[in-house]
């Protein structure tokens, strides 16, 4: 199935209006998936990450969660200008506000059927706080540095965790301390660095193929 990604508008409850990418399978969806993005917005990787669960059959959308800061705030390329203006709208997120909007994401394609939600980094964190407060079928975090801090209360919907023996910016330790905390949730770490879905340095290609067949199979079992 071809998908057709284009940009849309939602509202959330507290009527902040903000810019989400749609894609669409051509048949009737199997459910929706909400995308999460990592530290650069709705950047071309993530319109990308749409379009392929939409090729699999679901509705998907992916909220603009800087658009409370600034609108159309996406950027591909990582170099260091980059990556400063991801980390400062990235560090001015409010989980409250996130989540409302995420949840306006959730209402967009609830039409389809049960719902499912994949982060990557800090889309990550955002899936598993999903995951414990929002009407969720299925949940999965890539490399959520966040989730350690949070890992009370329990989530109320299947998750699967994602992470790299080598992230820099998570301690393997964090993931043991998840893992102690929820031995039912299955929890992946692959040989890789951070951000080994998108970034794909030399030999991540292995890990993010099996991550991805992992989750669509965690999808396929709750979503549909």
């Amino acid at each position: 199935m071809r998908a057709m990604g284009k940009y849309t508008n939602i509202k959330a409850a507290d009527g902040h209006e903000l810019q989400a990418w749609l894609a669409m399978p051509t048949g009737t969806p199997l459910g929706g998936l909400v995308v999460i993005q990592e530290a650069f917005g709705l950047s071309s990787y993530v319109r990308s990450v749409c379009d392929s669960f939409a090729a699999d059959g679901y509705a998907v959308i992916a909220p603009a969660l800087y658009d409370r800061q600034q609108r159309g705030a996406a950027f591909d390329g990582h170099d260091p200008e980059v990556i400063a203006k991801g980390r400062k709208l990235r560090a001015g997120l409010v989980w409250k506000d996130v989540l409302a909007d995420v949840a306006a994401a959730i209402e967009g394609v609830s039409y389809t059927g049960k719902v499912g939600i994949v982060g990557y980094c800090v889309g990550g964190s955002v899936a598993w706080l999903a995951a414990q407060s929002l009407s969720v079928a299925a949940a999965v975090g890539y490399y959520g540095r966040d989730i350690v801090d949070h890992l009370d209360p329990a989530p109320k919907c299947p998750v699967m965790l994602h992470f790299g023996e080598r992230d820099h910016l998570i301690p393997l330790a964090d993931v043991e301390r998840i893992r102690s905390e929820y031995p039912a949730i299955p929890n992946y770490v692959y040989p890789v660095a951070h951000g080994f879905d998108g970034l794909r340095a030399p030999g991540d290609e292995p890990a993010a193929k099996l991550a991805r067949s992992r989750t669509l199979e965690l999808f396929r079992k709750y979503v549909g």
